[in-house]
């Protein structure tokens, strides 16, 4: 396998390059490939001449995409798209990263792939339009949702809640969103194996990948907290608060949680309980002896 991987330097791109891969692996982040940018895209198929491209580029600014729409849509969307066909025209399988915000969470159970979509907020309507344009584009294209990811690395609510339990001796989180933490490391492995699979007619376009279970942001603070306090570590008192009473411009869905069972029975990927893979990542953080910012 040849490995092409976008948006090399987020959560997911580089817990993907971490992975050993039977064959070769390479990838482009946002200095080395703009993905709006058809004739870019194709030189960089062309250069690699992957037999696989995952595509783990996106505009994740969920606040910012509210008064930034086209940009997002430009990612998200269109650039999507480009590099969809482009891996079309070479032969190239390809999988596409989307996100459980392409759902209105108005449901009280895990959502499946079938599902109506209606996404509540800028950046999930550039994400669906990402899905469509990825399907149209590509005849065996792979559409990933997942949901809540974060990881040891980059931006991200775990890393913000360490940060936090630095400087703060009351943190507060919302109760009423729930959904499925997912953590970067577990999704690239599900990823790697998707991207690995011979692609047939009769699968599945669309999966669910994400981590077992389902919480709360209140109950993933908590968790971390809790895991603080066992290591010696400081830890603030956490104070649960309702998504309405935090000031947003942004709408969010307040049930995230992804059905995965179709992953599962296709292809046999079901990512770890989300507990569990949360403790493996706070390890990694408060293992890691780089110092880490006060306030991410």
């Amino acid at each position: 396998m040849r490995l092409l991987v976008t948006g090399a330097e987020g959560q997911v791109g580089q817990a993907l390059l971490a992975l050993p891969v039977a064959g070769a692996a390479k990838g482009l982040g946002r200095a080395e490939l703009d993905i709006t940018d058809r004739g870019a895209i194709e030189r960089a198929i062309a250069d690699f001449a992957p037999t696989v491209v995952i595509n783990a580029a996106a505009y994740t600014a969920v606040d910012a995409a509210e008064s930034d729409e086209a940009g997002a849509f430009a990612v998200n969307a269109a650039g999507a798209g480009l590099l969809a066909a482009a891996a079309a025209e070479a032969g190239a399988g390809f999988v596409h990263i989307s996100t459980d915000y392409v759902f209105d969470g108005r449901l009280s159970r895990p959502y499946v792939e079938s599902d109506a979509t209606g996404p509540l907020n800028a950046y999930g309507r550039s994400k669906r339009a990402g899905e469509l344009a990825v399907l149209d584009a590509h005849p065996r294209a792979s559409v990933v949702r997942t949901s809540w990811v974060y990881a040891a690395t980059g931006r991200n609510f775990v890393r913000t809640m360490v940060a936090l339990a630095r400087t703060r001796e009351r943190v507060q989180v919302v109760t009423d969103q729930r959904g499925a933490p997912t953590y970067a490391g577990d999704l690239a492995v599900a990823l790697l194996g998707l991207a690995q699979a011979s692609a047939r007619d009769e699968d599945p376009r669309v999966l669910h990948l994400a981590g077992s279970g389902a919480a709360s942001w209140f109950e993933v603070a908590a968790a971390i907290f809790e895991t603080l306090r066992a290591r010696g570590l400081k830890a603030p008192v956490l104070e649960g608060v309702s998504a309405a009473a935090w000031p947003s411009p942004v709408q969010r869905p307040q049930n995230s949680m992804l059905d995965c069972r179709l992953a599962s029975e296709t292809y046999g990927l079901a990512l770890p309980d989300w507990r569990d893979a949360l403790r493996r990542c706070l390890q990694e953080i408060l293992d890691d002896k780089k110092p880490m910012p006060g306030l991410l």
